[in-house]
């Protein structure tokens, strides 16, 4: 169940999430009020500029779309794997994703769209990164699972059933997390433009190199006990 996720999983959910609040909030701000880390509204977009015949809109917004998907491919091709598991290659994945995010802020700094493709492939491959494990649907680049999550919670709670605290736990640190994320982009944003990128760029390295000097101690300690 929920109690086999590794302890590390909470901090990494939130902090992932935070991530993406904070490219999310600087799409809707400046790349022509588009969100980037989900796809669901720009699916609904897409479809309806198909209609009515804005095939500049329909191309760039296609072009997310596809920008998305590929991110969540790299991270197949990374992590070879559907679960959550110590000693996978995320360090890596995340290393990719802040090299998208420093392509995404050079091109927009720039005024070349194309740097929404790459913020819009970071959020792909984030929200790829957390998949299911022990029952638990993780996932840090939209919020509309995690509420659906938490309302089944509360309903079942109403009908006097159980609740798994650290289950709960994680959501609300994944909903808190990404509303901060929106909290901060928006301000930074608002001082620095596109160069506020560079903070989720930077906060992927720095979980990044966490996550590998975590588990070289791990392997050190393993090798210590085994001998």
């Amino acid at each position: 169940m929920i109690t086999r996720l590794p302890r590390w999983v909470e901090a990494g959910a939130f902090v992932l999430a935070l991530i993406a609040g904070t490219i999310n909030a600087i799409g809707l701000l400046g790349f022509e009020h588009q969100a980037v880390s989900h796809v669901s509204g720009t699916a609904t977009q897409f479809g309806s500029g198909l209609f009515a015949g804005q095939w500049t809109q329909v191309i760039q917004l296609g072009g997310l779309l596809v920008a998305f998907f590929l991110g969540a491919a790299i991270s197949g091709c990374l992590l070879h794997g559907s679960t959550l598991k110590l000693g996978r290659h995320y360090d890596s994945a995340l290393f990719v994703e802040a090299g998208l995010i420093m392509l995404a802020f050079y091109f927009l700094s720039r005024g070349f769209a194309i740097g929404q493709l790459a913020a819009s492939a970071a959020c792909g491959l984030q929200n790829a990164m957390a998949t299911t494990y022990s029952g638990a649907i993780v996932r840090s680049t939209h919020l509309t699972g995690i509420f659906t999550d938490l309302g089944l919670m509360l309903g079942g709670k109403l009908r006097g059933n159980p609740v798994d605290k650290r289950k709960l736990m994680l959501f609300l640190l994944i909903a808190s997390g990404f509303i901060v994320g929106g909290v901060v982009g928006a301000s930074l944003f608002a001082y620095f433009h596109f160069a506020a990128l560079l903070f989720p760029a930077g906060l992927c390295f720095v979980v990044a190199l966490c996550y590998r000097g975590y588990m070289t101690r791990q392997r050190l300690i393993t090798r210590t006990s085994s001998k």
